[in-house]
């Protein structure tokens, strides 16, 4: 049965490097923008239909794609409806977390100033429980609309219902899931102090992080018991995670508890290269395309970093990007 009768306005062999943070990606098989939500039920059924893989793509971030591309449908989510409802707005998965973040300031919502800087539309932000500045999704989540390919329906699922945890959900775990919206609780605020509370923000991320390259952004998460520092992203200490943390303030200069990006740096891999793909000198949890790079050579680079870190201090570390194609 040919998909383009299926679904009307389905693309062949689209370049996924356009479409990604990273500027990394061979070609879509199939690609789709959906720019409501029923669009985006129809490609999932579609897809369903035709026994076809999909991938619901988001802004793009977190993402590396293999250089050979991905042979299924990827649906692009292009639905960008939001409400207000008093404290509480209604944001639907396409819409852009930096966007949001001004919504919330003009209307003097406070609760969502961490999330300035941070690339990536909504869906994608409550499917890996985005966060920094000691803030993060599931703080703010009051529900989340969702179709489940099984059962063929919507569904709404209160907080507690999403398991969030550190860069996690029930999202990444259970692929039946498709995020269509979200409605978030905040708070009333001062307009002044949030706009300072954002440019604040913002300036540290620009002077901590390697904005004027492409990149997934993180693409490690931080050790159980280990702290992000500087961007105040924290994933708190547990009772097994001790004896680690105890071995590596032996082993390094520093006695404060370390984030993935210290880990990588005390094994000296800032600036290590691989084809035109780099371990970034300015936050080492980073790998910048320095133009032209391959999905490969990050590939590489990833292999490699762990390597390194499980040598030096016996921990493995665990990515936060998606893999897509591989």
């Amino acid at each position: 049965m040919d998909i383009r009768k299926l679904l009307p306005g389905v693309q062949k062999n689209i370049l996924l490097k356009n479409y990604t943070a990273f500027k990394i990606g061979g070609p879509a098989k199939y690609f789709f923008a959906a720019k409501t939500k029923e669009d985006l039920i129809k490609a999932v059924i579609t897809a369903k239909k035709l026994k076809l893989p999909f991938f619901i793509l988001g802004g793009g971030s977190n993402l590396l794609v293999s250089d050979k591309g991905f042979q299924g449908l990827v649906i692009k989510t292009q639905n960008t409806k939001y409400q207000i409802l008093n404290t509480k707005i209604f944001a639907e998965a396409g819409i852009v977390l930096g966007q949001l973040v001004n919504i919330a300031m003009k209307a003097g919502f406070t609760g969502l100033e961490w999330a300035a800087g941070i690339p990536g539309q909504v869906g994608g932000a409550v499917c890996g429980n985005a966060g920094a500045f000691g803030g993060s999704m599931n703080d703010i989540i009051k529900e989340v609309e969702v179709f489940d390919t099984k059962q063929q329906k919507i569904k709404i699922l209160k907080n507690k219902d999403c398991k969030f945890n550190y860069r996690g959900s029930i999202f990444k775990k259970n692929k039946n899931l498709i995020i269509l919206s979200t409605t978030l609780q905040l708070k009333k605020g001062n307009k002044e102090a949030i706009k300072n509370r954002i440019q604040k923000n913002l300036k540290k991320r620009k002077t901590l992080q390697p904005v004027n390259f492409p990149s997934a952004g993180s693409v490690f998460k931080n050790p159980s018991g280990f702290s992000a520092g500087e961007l105040g992203e924290e994933n708190k200490s547990s009772s097994s995670a001790t004896e680690a943390l105890a071995e590596v303030k032996k082993r390094t200069k520093f006695s404060s508890p370390f984030a993935a990006a210290r880990l990588i740096e005390e094994c000296g891999l800032k600036g290590k290269k691989i084809g035109r793909a780099k371990i970034s000198e300015k936050h080492a949890n980073f790998i910048v395309n320095l133009g032209g790079a391959l999905a490969k050579d990050v590939v590489k680079l990833i292999n490699f970093a762990k390597k390194k870190v499980k040598n030096k201090f016996k921990i493995l570390l665990e990515e936060e990007i998606q893999h897509l194609g591989f």
